[in-house]
């Protein structure tokens, strides 16, 4: 069994999650956003992002689609790096918001579209589940014969497009932001699993980038004691990551948000017996 469960004499705090070590794995200056929660429900947070954001290697693309947003109907939006990053060229190109408004404006989840609205536009379509799918599936009809701008990262799945095509719209796929592996990332992991005492009760993943990175950095040698160890997700994409690679998590958000994926974990670890 995990050693969270089995560990003779460990303090029981007010919180659930008190007396817990848990590592999260995102990006560096998004980290708070779950690391927060995970503090007020009483955890030890770790945070060794194996994920960094940085620019594309050109917003050349971007700003071309940007310069000529007028001839677009919809756009898309996956994630808070990719409305940041829109939003940046457009102060730098000098492009105003309102040259947005004639937009029918999509977001795959509350954390995105909160970031839209918070710049002045209004948000047509999010799905209730916030995976590409899903927001297909709320796009159905909406997009026939319909010009379409999916602002995403370099690297993700093709869902979407591939989908939005099929039932008939035009769509242009631009690179706002790129994920690469921190350079200190591999060191840290490998020094954090070094020592019994100093190894996670939990591990969060909140992309499948998260998850293949870390078990990329990880040390083979380690993964004995990667198995007495839970693993949360934050929704059905990134788990199937883990499951494919052999490490099905115990824990998966049923809303797939930081908030929601902390709340899991609170919710398993209270339904879990502890020995006194």
């Amino acid at each position: 069994m995990n050693q969270l469960f089995t560990t003779e004499g460990r303090r029981h705090g007010d919180k659930p999650l008190s007396g817990l070590r848990i590592l999260t794995t995102r990006a560096g200056k998004q980290s708070g956003g779950l690391a927060t929660p995970l503090r007020e429900f009483g955890a030890e947070v770790i945070e060794i992002p194996t994920i960094e954001i940085r620019p594309p290697q050109s917003y050349a693309p971007l700003d071309s689609a940007l310069r000529n947003i007028s001839s677009y109907d919809w756009l898309i939006l996956t994630s808070v790096n990719g409305v940041e990053a829109l939003f940046a060229r457009l102060e730098k190109l000098r492009i105003n918001v309102t040259d947005l408004k004639h937009l029918q404006i999509a977001a795959i989840g509350p954390a995105t579209q909160r970031e839209i609205e918070k710049r002045g536009l209004t948000v047509a379509v999010t799905p209730e589940r916030y995976i590409a799918e899903s927001v297909v599936e709320a796009l159905r009809g909406k997009t026939v014969g319909k010009r379409v701008l999916l602002v995403r990262a370099k690297v993700a799945r093709d869902v979407l497009p591939i989908e939005l095509k099929k039932a008939g719209a035009e769509v242009d796929i631009v690179e706002a932001y790129e994920t690469i592996v921190p350079q200190d990332a591999k060191t840290k992991l490998n020094q954090l699993f070094a020592r019994a005492h100093s190894r996670p009760d939990i591990i969060t993943f909140t992309s499948s980038s998260t998850a293949t990175n870390f078990l990329d950095l990880l040390a083979k040698e380690h993964y004995a004691a990667l198995r007495e160890i839970l693993l949360a997700s934050i929704g059905p994409v990134t788990s199937a990551t883990l499951t494919k690679a052999g490490f099905k998590p115990q824990i998966e958000a049923r809303e797939y948000t930081m908030r929601g994926l902390a709340e899991a974990i609170a919710k398993h670890v209270m339904n879990q017996p502890r020995r006194r």
